[in-house]
């Protein structure tokens, strides 16, 4: 019975991947069908509505200055903007704060330095209270890293033309994606989902989400979706749904793109990883009933509805299958009236094969045609590999979310790298090694005992999945312990800001 457990176990993770991967199929079909329209411009009117600028921040010392001038550069009215700093900090950051605000004030600007008693509810939390005073019909929202281009404003207000659109979200872009191998992995993933995903499901009407920053939405959707709440660590794809469920309309813009700072070490990745697989499975909880029960939603919407919330579980079938290569591999050889289930691994080739067509759509949107064959060949495959590697880091997160168990909000520290050469002396690294490392260590062994008894066992079959797991785990082990350890030893002796405010 325990043996066909494992390869009942094994065939359900193999399907669950190439239902995923027939699911991204279709996006990539639509992305191509419906590419043109999304570029399409349109007449911005001469009576423009007052927008809000929340800036939601905690504790971001080295990027608040950026930040406030990338957004006092905004070609808008002074007189039709309102800039709300919404700040929770702790530290020095609250009082470089209130004297840029202050000169944004002396320039004309009607700035905020908004302050809360508590930080309840996180940036969701802050959100709601700055939503609640704001005057902008519109309210555009920037996490602390980004950097909002001049014509922002003027290039999404257009498009709330039709009164039912409530969202309109534009493609991140990368201050530092070639800072290092790290970076580059990030980007290449993130593009898929800013160029195939976003424009392939808006395209089909199906829902998208708000990526938490980088977008506008019309105040009087927010209210009407029932506000920010702070009971998933993922608030923007949980409105995005309740606001979607009410009917409200959004919109994704490719062709702008609001350039952003990806997490430059492991530990930072993780984190943020952590939070945004944690609060899709908190989403899948709280929406995924609302989505089959709704009656104004088609079949192929609520499919991919389902595998849009559900897509952090896919580091649950990934784990899961790296537990099992090592039962499945001695199996084989003793049942082979099994053979049926174990062909079903060819599933995974085509999945594969499913998902580099999936990444190669993004990558023709998104980089030179002299990098197409080259970079790819190399990237594709080192990314699906740490993406591996990440599994059991973020399948706990997946399962924590699922089983409803509460942790806080982690942010994701911010570096600006431009200016302070480096990431190792930052104030805000991560101070503690997670135990999951640990495990990750365990794995990344575990995997090279599974290669060498596919060697042993001649199963050519399994032995690239093996491998694949065994380059993932080391990376992330291995990255996880070095980027910690030069953290540690970086001299602190520079200028940081200090935790000196009640919070």
């Amino acid at each position: 019975m325990l043996y066909i457990s494992t390869l009942i176990g094994f065939a359900l993770c193999l399907g669950f991947i190439f239902l995923y991967s027939l699911v991204q199929l279709s996006l990539v079909i639509s992305y191509w069908r419906n590419k043109k329209r999304y570029n399409e411009a349109k007449e911005l009117d001469s009576e423009l509505p007052k927008v809000t600028v929340q800036l939601p921040i905690y504790n971001e010392y080295y990027v608040v200055e950026r930040l406030l001038k990338s957004v006092s550069e905004l070609d808008y009215p002074k007189d039709k903007l309102e800039i709300q700093l919404l700040d929770d900090s702790t530290d020095e950051t609250v009082q470089l704060s209130a004297n840029i605000i202050a000169e944004l004030k002396a320039a004309g600007f009607s700035a905020h330095h908004i302050r809360r008693e508590k930080r309840t509810g996180y940036k969701a939390g802050a959100l709601k209270f700055g939503t609640e005073i704001a005057k902008g019909e519109f309210i555009a929202i920037f996490d602390a890293d980004f950097l909002p281009k001049s014509d922002f404003l003027k290039r999404t207000i257009k498009e709330f033309k039709n009164e039912k659109v409530g969202v309109v979200q534009t493609r991140w872009g990368y201050t530092n994606e070639n800072y290092s191998l790290l970076t580059k992995m990030q980007a290449f993933g993130l593009n898929a989902h800013f160029s195939v995903e976003q424009v392939g499901r808006n395209a089909q009407e199906h829902f998208i989400n708000f990526n938490g920053t980088a977008g506008i939405w019309r105040k009087s959707c927010i209210l009407d979706a029932g506000g920010w709440e702070a009971d998933t660590l993922t608030e923007d794809l949980d409105l995005s749904y309740r606001a979607q469920l009410k009917g409200w309309k959004f919109l994704y813009l490719e062709n702008l793109e609001s350039p952003s700072e990806l997490p430059m070490e492991m530990n930072a990745l993780k984190a943020q990883q952590f939070r945004w697989n944690k609060g899709a499975a908190s989403c899948v909880r709280k929406n995924l009933g609302k989505v089959w029960r709704s009656k104004s939603l088609g079949f192929i919407s609520k499919i991919h509805a389902t595998f849009h919330l559900m897509n952090s579980t896919i580091f649950l079938a990934i784990l899961l299958m790296s537990l099992l290569t090592i039962p499945v591999i001695v199996i084989k050889p003793v049942f082979p009236e099994y053979h049926f289930i174990f062909r079903l691994s060819g599933v995974l080739a085509i999945s594969w094969g499913i998902l580099a067509l999936f990444y190669f759509t993004s990558y023709l949107s998104t980089k030179p045609k002299q990098e197409y064959a080259v970079n790819f060949l190399w990237k594709f495959p080192v990314f699906l590999a740490i993406s591996m590697g990440l599994a059991m880091h973020n399948a706990l997160a997946v399962f924590e979310g699922y089983i409803g168990r509460k942790t806080p909000f982690v942010r994701t520290p911010k570096y600006n790298v431009e200016q302070h050469k480096g990431w190792a002396k930052n104030i805000y690294n991560v101070k503690k090694m997670s135990p999951v490392t640990i495990l990750e260590g365990g794995m990344f062994f575990y995997s090279v005992y599974a290669f060498m008894q596919a060697i042993a066992y001649n199963d050519f079959g399994i032995m690239p999945l093996t491998l694949f797991l065994m380059f993932g785990y080391g990376f992330v082990f291995i990255s996880s312990i070095l980027h910690w350890n030069k953290a540690q030893k970086a001299n602190m002796l520079e200028v940081t800001p200090k935790t000196s405010y009640k919070s």
